[in-house]
């Protein structure tokens, strides 16, 4: 304290009383906004305890699994925003495309991963008064590398609707998810998208859809995805027409597993549908394919945030976490029942079945064990990657990973390199080939280096992969489709128009002939408007070689392919081409070959660097320079015998990114 009546005293007194207000007034705030949040997160606390009460009450009676399938950008991911904000699941004018989670989702405008969301929405169309209902909605992708997506999303379903844009029609991948459906024994809603776009054609894409699926007009559903128009029908259809599901609550639980994700903090976040009985938070599970007990920590759905709750009843969809971290003990398409129960396996869904290989390299050798761990936390969150370890001469060690297709194995790598930050190196894709030996079995090869450079002895066959491709296209350009189907050693199967300005046409293709460029081809040959799917056709004989590229006389195993010898010195023209213009020039000549065994078939030679040895010599005798000359070229001669060629690692994936057929 200060005297009173020193002058100071007062001004201090003065700013002792002002500090003691302001700390006061802060203290006072800071306990107003602390009791705003705890109001607050009581709140939401109320409502997400209201919101599990509420779909845990729902019977299963009145519980509906449906799924949107339809072509690549026909508006699935825009409808099921619709769909979301009429129920209250999102708010209205929020993001867009909310079930599209993925980085490269986003930056490519297509769905990769399927999605699920549990909604309640009331409605009367069943019948009697209006009732809450449980709806379990599946978002899947829709272009044909990700069928497997699609086929494991249908599974779990009883219903589709099936979605088609009223500007472009029936396209190819629509054909190929409708039958997909249809084998699951799936009750289909047809739906007619973008009808408020100008170019829409409503009475035509629905012609086509009665004629190809074979539906009724009035089944037929007219919304907008965009505008909102017309959505409600699309709920109160799923509501009246597709059943409810088949499992029994008093029977033994059954649980079948969809998906599963890795969480940095939960650990394995397995995505399931409880077909029969019921499981509880902190039950006891068995996997059927591997024996191993889990026990269960949470349970809970997507609205589309995780709602926990406390059991899921049968014909449920939602997530379940165990004690488990590790993703690996997770099998899709498992089988889980209770604990000392005995159950019979649940069907599950079709497999995943490779139809392009490559090799995976880092580009820094010492970033193996970074790339390791890159593609085993990726894999299992995909399961239709399937990985093998391989080695390379010239790339050191990677992988050797097979995929549904080359948009399917670009988002792999795109993955790799956003969510993980790794650089690597693809080899050029190959598909599956089958070694038929001489006592009759059979060995597959997804590798060049597995055949030998000089070919197999007579009495040993190779075998190719064949696809059935199915293609929808207008009239005009169907010559020059049937010019490269040809050319790809193509057979025709069937052609008949779909109405007067559609044409299905189907082709038997070799398999290496559709996995490298055949798209990108078709729609440059049909400024963009004709659409391709294909589908597994068996194997048949064929002549194929191993093509190997030798730079300096020493052959690169990272560039060795296996083609058609119809097509090897094209082929081989081709890539010796490019890789002058991809390597550096030494200070001798490099020789860059293409062989088949032990015939070349293709060559292009990069000049050395040459100094100007005779620049000192500014007359006299010719032959002093023609002296000086000749010892230059002996030197040359002499480097390149003992010279190497390192290729460097970005030369590699310039030259394998942009690789053709």
């Amino acid at each position: 304290a200060f005297p009173a009546h020193k002058p100071h005293t007062m001004a201090f007194r003065r700013l002792a009383t002002h500090i003691t207000q302001r700390r006061d007034a802060i203290t006072y705030a800071r306990c107003i906004t602390s009791s705003t949040l705890a109001s607050s997160s009581s709140r939401d606390g109320d409502d997400e305890r209201s919101l599990a009460e509420r779909l845990s009450r729902v019977p299963l009676e009145r519980t509906r699994n449906f799924s949107i399938i339809a072509h690549v950008d026909h508006g699935k991911s825009t409808l099921a925003d619709r769909l979301l904000e009429l129920t209250g699941a999102i708010k209205k004018g929020g993001a867009h495309q909310i079930l599209d989670t993925l980085p490269v989702e986003r930056a490519r405008g297509i769905t990769v991963k399927a999605q699920a969301v549990s909604v309640l929405w009331r409605s009367d169309a069943a019948g009697g008064e209006a009732r809450e209902y449980l709806l379990n909605l599946i978002d899947t992708p829709g272009h044909a590398d990700f069928s497997f997506e699609v086929s494991r999303s249908l599974s779990a379903c009883d219903g589709a609707l099936l979605l088609v844009d009223a500007t472009q029609g029936v396209q190819a991948q629509t054909i190929a998810t409708f039958y997909l459906a249809l084998e699951g024994g799936l009750v289909i809603v047809p739906v007619a998208n973008k009808v408020d776009m100008l170019a829409a054609d409503v009475d035509r894409v629905a012609q086509q859809m009665i004629s190809v699926f074979g539906v009724e007009r009035e089944e037929v559903l007219e919304v907008s995805g965009k505008t909102g128009l017309n959505v409600t029908s699309v709920l109160d259809a799923v509501v009246s027409r597709v059943p409810p599901p088949k499992g029994d609550l008093n029977a033994p639980t059954r649980i079948l597993l969809l998906d599963c994700h890795y969480d940095d903090y939960r650990g394995a976040v397995n995505v399931v549908q409880v077909v029969d009985g019921e499981v509880r938070k902190g039950d006891k599970v068995t996997s059927y394919v591997t024996g191993q007990h889990f026990e269960v920590l949470e349970l809970g759905m997507s609205t589309p945030t995780p709602c926990e709750v406390h059991s899921l009843k049968a014909g449920n969809v939602g997530y379940m976490i165990t004690n488990v971290r590790d993703v690996r003990s997770s099998k899709i398409g498992d089988t889980l029942h209770a604990f000392k129960e005995t159950v019979e396996p649940l069907k599950g869904f079709r497999q995943a079945k490779p139809m392009v290989f490559q090799g995976l390299f880092p580009v820094n050798t010492d970033d193996f064990e970074k790339l390791r761990a890159a593609v085993d936390r990726l894999t299992l969150n995909d399961a239709s990657v399937t990985v093998q370890g391989e080695n390379s001469t010239a790339l050191g060690a990677g992988f050797r990973c097979g995929f549904l297709g080359l948009l399917h194995a670009d988002v792999f790598h795109q993955r790799l390199q956003e969510e993980f930050g790794t650089d690597i190196i693809a080899t050029a894709p190959t598909v599956p080939y089958r070694i038929a030996q001489r006592d009759g079995t059979f060995v597959e090869c997804t590798s060049p280096l597995s055949i030998p450079s000089g070919g197999f002895p007579q009495e040993v066959s190779i075998e190719e992969p064949l696809v059935e491709a199915t293609i929808i296209c207008q009239p005009q350009v169907v010559g020059k489709i049937v010019e490269l189907c040809m050319d790809r050693r193509g057979e025709q199967l069937e052609q008949t128009f779909l109405d007067d300005s559609r044409v299905i046409m189907r082709y038997r293709l070799p398999l290496g002939e559709v996995a490298a460029d055949f798209a990108d081809e078709l729609k440059s040959r049909t400024s963009g408007y004709a659409t391709f799917d294909y589908d597994d056709a068996g194997m048949q004989k064929g002549d194929i070689v191993r093509m190997d590229v030798l730079v300096n006389g020493t052959a690169v195993d990272a560039l060795a392919t296996l083609v058609h010898r119809s097509k090897a010195q094209r082929h081989g023209k081709d890539i010796v081409a490019r890789l002058k213009e991809a390597l550096p020039r030494q200070m001798f000549e490099i020789a860059i070959q293409a062989a088949l065994g032990g015939k070349i078939i293709a060559r292009e030679t990069i000049s050395a660097f040459r100094k100007q040895v005779t620049a000192k010599c500014y007359g006299g005798d010719i032959s002093r320079k023609k002296k000086l000359l000749e010892k230059q070229k002996e030197g040359k001669k002499r480097m390149r015998r003992i010279g190497n060629v390192d290729i460097p690692n970005e030369t590699f994936g310039a030259l394998l990114s942009n690789r053709k057929t």
